[in-house]
C-alpha cells in the first residue's frame, strides 16, 4: 500500500512539472587535461553546490527550465573558475581550473587601500567600512603604539635613554628611570636604540615581510602606512602553528608565522592573487577561496606573542582552550569580530564589487570588515554579565557583585597587558552622603592615586581586573614594556564562562533609603602611563546598576 501511494505522489509531482523532471546540469572539472576530484561546483551566488566525483564529474539538479545561470568551480590550490551564462537546459559543460603559485614574489608592490587602482576603486563599500571602523587600518599610525615604541609622548617630548648599572655577576643591567628628570614613559627604542625589533611583524606585516627584524615602524609608507591593510591580509595562504600546541611558535611572531603569496605582475599565468571567502568568485585567474580565512587560526600569528619566555598576547590561546573553540558548538573569532551583514550608511551591502566583477549575494554572506575590539563600546557592553544585589540589615548595607564572562571567547580583558577592568561600588544614604566601607576590597594603587572625579580610583571601594607584569631588572610594575624581561605578578582576568564575586559592607547607621551604585569600567591603559604619554582615551562604561534599599 505504501508503495502505491509513493508512485501516485511521483506521478502527481511529474504532472505538476508538465510531466517532466526539473532539468539538471552535468559536466566535468579539469586541470590541464586531468579531472579534478573533490572540486566544489556551484550555481554562482546560491547554495546549490556539489562535489565532483573521482572522475571530476558533477551533476547539479533542481534547475528550473529557462533560467540563466553561471556555474563556478573551485578546489584548494586553484583559482576560481566559472562558465559563461548558460540558459537551461544546457548541454554538458567543462570547467578548467588553473593552479595558483606556490612561491612568493618579494618585489611585489602592495596595492593601497585608497586612490587610483586601489582596493577602494574596486570594492568601495567594504573598503569604506574597513577604513572607518577597523583598528587594523591604523596599526602603523596608532599613537599609543608609536609613543611606546619611541619612548616619547604625543607632543614629541622624549624620555631620556635608559641608564645602566654594572654587576660583576650579571654585567650591565637597566636602571629605573631617574625620578628627578622629566619622564614621558617607556619606549622600546630607549632600551634597544640599535635595534628595530620585531614590532613591525604585527603592526606593519607587509613591510616586515622582507626584513622582519629590520623594519622601523616610523618609516611606514604607501600601503604599509595603513598597517595591516587589505592587500596583505588577502595574500595570506596559510599560517604556521605548532602541531602539539595548536599555537604559533614562540619565536615566530606575526608575519613570521604566515605563508604569504605575493603574485608576479609580469607573469600572465600568476599576475594577481587574492584569497577570499567565496568559492564562486566572479574574477577567475585572480581570486580564490581560502577556508582558513573563516577560521580563528587565521588570527593566531598576531594574537599570540611570547617575549622573554613570558606569554604577553594570548587571545587566540585563550580562545583555543575555551569551549568557543569546539567546532560543533563554539564560535570563531570572525563570528564576533566580522559580523554579517556589512552595513554602509545603514543599508546592507549585497555586491562586494559592483560594476567590477561582483555579483548580487545574500547580505548574510558578506561579513563586515569592522573588527570591533577594545575600543568598541557596543562590543564591550555585550562582553559579560554583571549581577548585583544590595541588602540592608541595620546598621549595615551589604552589596554583592558577580561578574560573569558568558559572552566572550577569551579572557576579559585580553591581549595587551595595559588593559583593565575597574569595578566601582559606591553607597550613599538618604541625604546623598557617602557611606564608609567596613569590609571589602579596594581598587589597587595602579587604579590611579588622586581625585576620583578625574578617574583616579585607587583606594575606592571596588575591584580591578588585569594581568600585572613587573620588569625583572628594574621592578617597575605595572609595566607595558614587555620587550624587557618581565614576570607575571598577578592575573585575575575573567576567562570564558567563569565568574568572580566580590562583597562590600558599608556602615549604614544614618538615614535611609540607601543607594548602591555599581559601575564597571573598561580602561585601555594604566592611568599613570596615560598621563606620561598624553593619551586621551576615556574609560568605557561596560555595565552599570543602581539599587535602592530601605
Amino acid at each position: 500500500m505504501r508503495r502505491f501511494y509513493f508512485i501516485v505522489f511521483l506521478l502527481t509531482l511529474l504532472a505538476a512539472c508538465g510531466g517532466e523532471a526539473l532539468p539538471a546540469l552535468q559536466g566535468v572539472v579539469m586541470d590541464e587535461g586531468s579531472p579534478v576530484a573533490g572540486a566544489t561546483v556551484r550555481i554562482q551566488g546560491t547554495d546549490n553546490a556539489v562535489q565532483t566525483d573521482s572522475q571530476g564529474r558533477f551533476r547539479l539538479d533542481g534547475l528550473p527550465e529557462g533560467q540563466t545561470v553561471v556555474v563556478s568551480a573551485w578546489q584548494a590550490g586553484y583559482y576560481c573558475a566559472k562558465s559563461e551564462p548558460l540558459s537551461l537546459p544546457a548541454g554538458e559543460i567543462t570547467l578548467y581550473l588553473q593552479p595558483y603559485q606556490i612561491d612568493d614574489n618579494p618585489t611585489y608592490g602592495w596595492i593601497p587601500p585608497i586612490g587610483e587602482n586601489s582596493c577602494y576603486s574596486c570594492k568601495p563599500g567594504v573598503t569604506e567600512v574597513w577604513l572607518e571602523n577597523d583598528a587594523h587600518a591604523g596599526a602603523a599610525s596608532n599613537a599609543r603604539f608609536l609613543t611606546m615604541y619611541n619612548g616619547n609622548d604625543v607632543y614629541g617630548n622624549q624620555s631620556l635613554p635608559t641608564q645602566y648599572g654594572s654587576s660583576p655577576d650579571y654585567g650591565d643591567f637597566p636602571l629605573r628611570p631617574d625620578p628627578s628628570q622629566p619622564y614621558f614613559g617607556p619606549g622600546y627604542r630607549l632600551d634597544f636604540p640599535d635595534s628595530d625589533g620585531n614590532c613591525a611583524t604585527c603592526h606593519l606585516p607587509g613591510a616586515a615581510l622582507n626584513d622582519p627584524y629590520g623594519t622601523d615602524p616610523n618609516s611606514a609608507s604607501g600601503a604599509d602606512a595603513f598597517g595591516i591593510h587589505c592587500d596583505f591580509c588577502h595574500k595570506i595562504a596559510d599560517v604556521k602553528l605548532d602541531p602539539e600546541t595548536g599555537l604559533p611558535y614562540p619565536n615566530l611572531p606575526g608575519v613570521l608565522s604566515m605563508d604569504v603569496r605575493r603574485p608576479f605582475p609580469d607573469d600572465p599565468q600568476r599576475f594577481q592573487l587574492f584569497f577570499g571567502s567565496f568559492d564562486d568568485d566572479n574574477v577567475p585567474e585572480e581570486d580564490t577561496y581560502l577556508p582558513l580565512i573563516e577560521e580563528s587560526a587565521f588570527c593566531a600569528p598576531c594574537h599570540y606573542g611570547v617575549f622573554w619566555d613570558t606569554v604577553i598576547y594570548n587571545s587566540y590561546g585563550e580562545w583555543l582552550s575555551s569551549p568557543y573553540s569546539d567546532p560543533l558548538g563554539g564560535k570563531t573569532c570572525q563570528e564576533c569580530h566580522m559580523p554579517a551583514p556589512t552595513l554602509l550608511e545603514g543599508q546592507p551591502i549585497t555586491n562586494v564589487a559592483p560594476g567590477k566583477g561582483g555579483i548580487e549575494r545574500d547580505p548574510a554572506t558578506i561579513h563586515a570588515h569592522t573588527f570591533p575590539g577594545a575600543g568598541d563600546e557596543t562590543l564591550l557592553q555585550n562582553a559579560l554579565t554583571m549581577d548585583a544585589t544590595a541588602i540592608y540589615e541595620e546598621p549595615r548595607l551589604s552589596v554583592r557583585v558577580t561578574l560573569t564572562n558568558d559572552r566572550t571567547g577569551h579572557h576579559v580583558p585580553t591581549d595587551s597587558p595595559l588593559r583593565q577592568l575597574i569595578l566601582l561600588v559606591q553607597a550613599r544614604d538618604g541625604l546623598g552622603r557617602s557611606l564608609t566601607l567596613l569590609e571589602g576590597p579596594l581598587v589597587p594603587e595602579w587604579g590611579g592615586v588622586g581625585d576620583p572625579q578625574d578617574g583616579y580610583y585607587a583606594g575606592q571601594p571596588g575591584t580591578a581586573y588585569a594581568r600585572i607584569l613587573e620588569e625583572i631588572w628594574t621592578n617597575v610594575s605595572p609595566t607595558g614594556a614587555y620587550w624587557n624581561p618581565t614576570r607575571v605578578l598577578s592575573d585575575n582576568r575573567l576567562p570564558a564562562f567563569t565568574s568572580d564575586t566580590t562583597e562590600y559592607i558599608f556602615d549604614a547607621s544614618g538615614d535611609g533609603p540607601y543607594q548602591a551604585d555599581i559601575t564597571l569600567l573598561y580602561r585601555r591603559a594604566f592611568i599613570n602611563l596615560m598621563d606620561q604619554k598624553g593619551w586621551d582615551v576615556p574609560d568605557i562604561v561596560m555595565e552599570s546598576q543602581t539599587i535602592t534599599v530601605r
